[in-house]
C-alpha cells in the first residue's frame, strides 16, 4: 500500500548515484494556501477557544447537549466535505470551490454576536462548519496537485504547520480580549469576523487557480469512467459514476475503513479539554490557552513528522499518533494530578495531529488519480468526520451517565482495538498484485 511504501516512484528523475533529483522542497501554492490558512485559523480558534466553556458555563449546556452540538459542528462539515470535493473536480476549478468555502466561514462569524441561545448557535456553527466543509478537499487537492509524489508529506506538513501557527495565536488573542474587555465573548467573536475577512482577501488575490503538476508517476487503477482521447487539450469532465468508481479501489477502501474506525474513538478537542480542566482544575481565565500546548508541539512537529512519513512509510507514523493519543488518555484516567499533567496530556495531543493530520491526506494523493483527487480526499475525510460525529455524541452520553472516568475509559479501550484493526489491515506485507501495483523489483535499501 501506499500508505507504507517507501521507495521512490519508478519513473522519477535520479542523478548519476541513483538518488532522486529533487526540486523546490515546497511549491509556491502550499505557502501560499498556508498563509490563508494560517490567517484563517486564528479567526477559527478565537472561537473554538472559548466555545466550550461559552456553551457549558455561560449557556448552561450538559456534557450530553454539549455533546450533540460538538457532533453536530464536525458532523455538517463532514457531509458537505464530499460534496465540495466532488463539485471541485468535476468544474474543475479548486479554487473557487475552497474560496466558496472560505467565503461562507467569513460570513457566519459576525452572527455569532446576534446568537445567545443554543439555537442560533447551533444554526451559526452548522453554517460555519459548512464552509469548512466545502473549502478543506479543494484546498488539500491543490496542496497535492502542486507537489511531486515523493514530498506530499513534507508538503502537507509545512501547510499543517503554517495552519497551526494560526491554531497557536487564535487561543492567545481570545485570552487577551477576555482578560481586557468587559463583553468577552462578543469581543472575541467581532474581532473573529474581521480576521475572517482577511483570509479570504488573500485566498483571492495570492492564490493561483491552478497548479503546475508533480512528476509524473505510475498510475494507479483508475476507476471505470470516460478516458479522455490521445492529443485531447482536456480531459472530460467528472462524472458521479467517477467519483463512486473510486469505491473499486481497494486501496482507498482500507485506508478510508480504517480512518472511519479510529475516528469512532478519538474524543474530540473540546472534550478532552474540558477532561483536562475537570481532572486539574484548570481556571475559566486560563481555559482558552489550554488548545495553544497542542498547537505549539503540532507547529513544531508537523514538517518533521511529513518528512519521517515520507521516508520510513505513511502506515507507521499514521499509527504511531494514535498510540501517543491513547497515552495522553491513560495519563488523563490514571496519572496523579501533578502540575506537569496538562502539559504532557497535550503534548501528546500535538504529537497525535502531527503524525496523522497531514499524513492521511498525503497517504490518499498517492492512491487516486489526479483527476479525482479532491473526491478522494472528501471521501476519506467525510467517512473520518462522521465517525468522530459518533463518538462526540456517544461519549457526551457516556459521559452524563456514567462520568468522565468511565466514558474516557471506554474510548480508550476502543481506540486500543481500532488501532490494532487497522495495523493489521494497513500491514505492508500484502503482496503487490493485491494492491493492484504494478510490480517492480526494489533496490536494496543503500543504494537509495
Amino acid at each position: 500500500m501506499y500508505l507504507a511504501d517507501r521507495s521512490a516512484p519508478a519513473d522519477a528523475k535520479t542523478t548519476t548515484d541513483g538518488s532522486p533529483v529533487r526540486g523546490p522542497a515546497v511549491a509556491s501554492a502550499v505557502l501560499a494556501l498556508g498563509s490563508v490558512s494560517l490567517i484563517t485559523d486564528v479567526s477559527s480558534e478565537m472561537v473554538t477557544a472559548v466555545l466550550p466553556l461559552y456553551l457549558v458555563a455561560g449557556l448552561g449546556l450538559s456534557p450530553l447537549g454539549f455533546g450533540a452540538l460538538d457532533g453536530l459542528y464536525n458532523g455538517v462539515s463532514a457531509l458537505v466535505q464530499l460534496t465540495g470535493g466532488h463539485l471541485a473536480d468535476r468544474i474543475r476549478n479548486h479554487k473557487l470551490i475552497a474560496g466558496i468555502g472560505y467565503g461562507l466561514s467569513a460570513a457566519c462569524k459576525p452572527l455569532l454576536l446576534l446568537a445567545h441561545s443554543l439555537g442560533p448557535v447551533g444554526i451559526v456553527l452548522a453554517l460555519e462548519r459548512t464552509g469548512k466543509g466545502l473549502r478543506t478537499a479543494p484546498r488539500d487537492a491543490l496542496i497535492s496537485l502542486s507537489t511531486p509524489p515523493e514530498l506530499q508529506g513534507r508538503a502537507f506538513g509545512v501547510h499543517r504547520a503554517m495552519d497551526t501557527t494560526g491554531a497557536l495565536l487564535g487561543p492567545l488573542a481570545a485570552f487577551f480580549i477576555l482578560s481586557m474587555t468587559v463583553d468577552g465573548y462578543d469581543a472575541v467573536f467581532g474581532v473573529s469576523a474581521c480576521i475572517a475577512v482577511l483570509g479570504v482577501v488573500v485566498l483571492l488575490l495570492f492564490v493561483p487557480s491552478g497548479t503546475e503538476p508533480g512528476p509524473a508517476r505510475p498510475k494507479p487503477t483508475a476507476p471505470p469512467g470516460p478516458v479522455p482521447e490521445a492529443g485531447s487539450p482536456k480531459p472530460d469532465a467528472v462524472n458521479l459514476r467517477d467519483a463512486l468508481g473510486l469505491l473499486r479501489l481497494p486501496r482507498l477502501r482500507a485506508l478510508a475503513g480504517c480512518a472511519a474506525l479510529l475516528g469512532l474513538t478519538t474524543v474530540s478537542d473540546a472534550f478532552l479539554y474540558l477532561l483536562l480542566q475537570d481532572r486539574t482544575g484548570v481556571g475559566e481565565r486560563w481555559f482558552p490557552l489550554l488548545p495553544l500546548g497542542t498547537a505549539a508541539v503540532f507547529l513544531l512537529l508537523a514538517v518533521p513528522a511529513g518528512a519521517l512519513a515520507d521516508r520510513i512509510g505513511r502506515r507507521t507514523v499514521f499509527l504511531t499518533g494514535h498510540a501517543l493519543l491513547l497515552a495522553g488518555y491513560g495519563l488523563l484516567l490514571w496519572a496523579p494530578a501533578l502540575p506537569a499533567l496538562p502539559f504532557l496530556v497535550l503534548a501528546l495531543h500535538g504529537m497525535f495531529y502531527a503524525a496523522t493530520d497531514g499524513v492521511l491526506p498525503a497517504a490518499v494523493a498517492a492512491i487516486v488519480p489526479a483527476k479525482l483527487r479532491a473526491t478522494g480526499i472528501a471521501l476519506v475525510g467525510t467517512g473520518q468526520a462522521l465517525s468522530r460525529f459518533g463518538c462526540s455524541l456517544a461519549f457526551g452520553a457516556a459521559w452524563t451517565l456514567l462520568g468522565s472516568g468511565p466514558a474516557l475509559a471506554a474510548a480508550a479501550a476502543g481506540l486500543c482495538c481500532c488501532a490494532a484493526v487497522a495495523g493489521f489491515v494497513l500491514r505492508p506485507t500484502a503482496p503487490d498484485g493485491a494492491t493492484g501495483r504494478t510490480p517492480h523489483p526494489r533496490r536494496p535499501r543503500g543504494t537509495r
